[in-house]
């Protein structure tokens, strides 16, 4: 058995690099656009492929060092804030509160599932979790926060092998089923978006000239830096009165309440400047959230998952069952049958999968292709990223017991 450790520098060039191979992939293969497959996606896969080769066949195994990708997460985040108008907020309160319960309910099912399944291979029922909402809905964070408790307070020892194994095959699962998902229910349907609204993340693939020049990107870069730099001192703030909360969740709430102190600014600077801004703030959304990804998916290792292979394949083949099934039928009714409700659909995936920026790094590739729907990108994190982390503790907590 042999490690090696990638450098910082030469893993993040390595991202670039396949992130530009997800970009020609995409643009050439008609199947990848078809069913819009995120390119992060697709230049990650190849990724996994040469690290699995090398694993199964050298016994070697590589590990990308990745430090800068939480930070990229931030930028993101930044960036959708400052590109929210708190009408669409209010607009949105409704859809929000819908989603939310849907989630609720996906997480009860995506556990119930998960414990008699758990059942059925001979093991603690409590250990299905780990393959439930701890490792799926939860994702890394929230398994690392579990698997000591588990192991602990419940005996199962392979708690953490679990759970990270399910993380990984359900982050990959997510990834390549939103935008397929999505596609699925446009034409279905015969859904569009509804006029031509800016995307809030990245240029769409045709259509309008993009507005940037020097100062456009300079001014864009100040606001997401000044958004992050609020965004974590909001998220001290909120750590000092005893709430844990994602930090890049304080980064979007940063965001939005600059964004919406913008009417504040001279007018003729807001008119002058913003529009070539807002193109600028989007390119670097989509940017950071493309590296983002790809890190993610450097960074699974996949040799993990040799131990609980069996009953992680079965589990995880009838939560994906469970998530397409759910939000054909469920979600996309429940959300209004619209080409929005389709958008969410693409990120429910990533919502009861993957992670938030699985969710996003699905709905941008279904904008990108077919149009912009803004509230779908409000409702989405502010759900994955807040309201949801809450909730799954809840739910964890009452059946551990």
């Amino acid at each position: 058995m042999t490690f090696l450790s990638v450098h910082p520098f030469l893993s993040f060039n390595l991202a670039v690099v396949l992130l530009i191979l997800g970009k020609i992939l995409t643009l050439n293969l008609d199947l990848l656009r078809r069913y819009s497959i995120p390119e992060p996606v697709a230049g990650g896969f190849l990724c996994i492929a040469v690290t699995g080769g090398l694993w199964a066949v050298f016994d070697l195994r590589v590990a990308f060092e990745v430090g800068i990708r939480d930070f990229l997460l931030l930028v993101f985040f930044a960036g959708i804030g400052l590109k929210s108008d708190i009408r669409t907020l209010l607009a949105g309160g409704r859809p929000l509160v819908i989603l939310l319960v849907l989630a609720t309910g996906f997480i009860l099912l995506q556990n119930f599932a998960g414990m008699g399944l758990a059942g059925l291979f001979g093991m603690a029922p409590q250990a299905g979790l780990m393959v439930g909402s701890v490792s799926l809905t939860g994702g890394v964070g929230t398994t690392l926060a579990w698997a000591p408790i588990f192991a602990e307070r419940l005996g199962i020892t392979n708690a953490l092998e679990l759970g990270v194994a399910a993380n990984t095959v359900g982050l990959i699962a997510a990834c390549v089923i939103g935008g397929p998902i999505a596609a699925l229910l446009i034409r279905r349907g015969g859904l569009k978006a509804e006029g031509r609204r800016d995307l809030d993340i990245g240029v769409p693939n045709e259509g309008r000239a993009v507005r940037m020049d020097y100062f456009c990107i300079l001014w864009a870069i100040l606001a997401l830096n000044v958004t992050v730099l609020l965004g974590l001192a909001l998220h001290e703030a909120i750590a000092a009165a005893g709430v844990t909360l994602p930090a890049f969740v304080s980064c979007l709430v940063a965001g939005i309440i600059l964004r919406n102190l913008l009417p504040l600014a001279p007018r003729r600077l807001v008119l002058r400047v913003w529009p070539g801004v807002d193109d600028a703030l989007a390119l670097i959304s989509d940017l950071s959230l493309g590296l983002f990804l790809i890190m993610a998916l450097m960074g699974l290792q996949i040799w993990e998952l040799s131990g609980v292979l069996l009953f992680i394949t079965v589990a995880l083949v009838v939560q994906i069952l469970l998530t397409v099934g759910f939000t054909i039928w469920v979600v996309f009714p429940a959300m209004g049958r619209d080409y929005e409700a389709a958008v969410i659909s693409a990120g429910f995936g990533g919502i009861t999968l993957g992670s938030t920026a699985t969710a996003i790094a699905n709905m941008t590739a279904v904008a990108q292709q077919h149009g912009a729907a803004h509230r779908a990108f409000v409702i989405v994190p502010l759900v994955c990223g807040f309201f949801i982390d809450i909730v799954n503790a809840l739910i964890i907590s009452a059946l551990v017991g």
